[in-house]
């Protein structure tokens, strides 16, 4: 049984989600993601022009006229909803926890996803990959993976992003769609991320707080790792903290040259945000760019 606070949550991110699917999202994720072939949709005369390969030369003998095949693209999708639900998710400085806003989410591409006919399904990895929930259709489906990203809790410690990223691949026989939610406070990914890109739409959202790249200066804290368990006294005011501050941004920043090198594309949102209006944004700006 879940407990009534997060069942007031799970049903608030079902609301606010479905309302922005509903009112601006919808078309924007149609257009961006297509089906992945083509599918037999019915017989019609044949008119000069049409191609000749598709003639039924069966159903032209029975019927006496030139009868070719009408055919439609295969609409439906399998997305796969790669969630990081490591230690580092459950920070927030602002109204929101990472691990909240992912939830959020996961919950508006489900949606899309849903509203479009597709099958979605999860995988929420720390150290390992902790679940794995099958792709399917229907409300309920939508309302157990909010559910799952917002209350898991992982068993492991760490952020193994590239095993959840082989794991993915092996998860999806077929080409689909694939968003990965994270920090992305994770190294040597960027093999399995070009991997798993070279069969499928692979999008990189990037879940962050401000407070992990800027800290205000008020002398000597405590620190806790969320991760590691570690806990460490430090001056925020002090020369040593800001240079390692500064180098931290640094690695960040570059570990992100891997989603260009891997043809993904990435989505950066703030916890503080409105990140519905950032996705949607996005795939505008996708569709533009894939028009020129």
């Amino acid at each position: 049984m879940l407990p009534e606070e997060l069942l007031r949550k799970v049903r608030l991110i079902e609301i606010t989600t479905r309302k922005m699917v509903d009112d601006v999202m919808s078309g924007q994720y149609r257009s961006q993601f297509k089906g992945q072939g083509m599918q037999f949709s019915e017989h019609r005369l044949y008119v000069p022009g049409d191609d000749i390969r598709h003639i039924d030369w069966k159903v032209t003998a029975r019927t006496r006229d030139a009868m070719t095949k009408k055919y439609e693209e295969e609409r439906e999708l399998t997305v796969f909803l790669v969630v990081d639900v490591s230690g580092s998710n459950f920070f927030g400085s602002s109204r929101k926890l990472k691990a909240e806003a992912a939830a959020e989410l996961a919950g508006m591409l489900a949606w899309a996803a849903i509203h479009t006919g597709d099958k979605v399904g999860l995988l929420l990895f720390a150290g390992e990959v902790e679940k794995i929930v099958p792709p399917k259709k229907g409300k309920q489906h939508i309302l157990r993976i909010i559910r799952e990203v917002l209350a898991f809790r992982p068993r492991s410690r760490g952020t193994d992003l590239k095993g959840a990223l082989e794991a993915a691949g092996r998860v999806m026989k077929h080409s689909g769609v694939v968003f990965v939610i994270s920090d992305f406070f994770a190294a040597g990914y960027d093999i399995a991320l070009k991997r798993l890109a070279r069969g499928h739409d692979v999008v990189a959202i990037g879940v962050g707080d401000e407070r992990e790249s800027k800290v205000p200066e008020v002398g000597r804290v405590l620190l806790h790792d969320p991760e590691s368990g570690e806990e460490r006294a430090v001056d925020t005011s002090s020369y040593l903290f800001k240079q390692w501050l500064s180098e931290f941004r640094l690695e960040h920043e570059s570990g992100k040259a891997v989603f260009k090198g891997g043809q993904v594309e990435f989505l950066p949102v703030l916890t503080k945000e409105d990140y519905g209006e950032a996705v949607v944004r996005f795939f505008r700006a996708r569709a533009r760019k894939r028009r020129r």
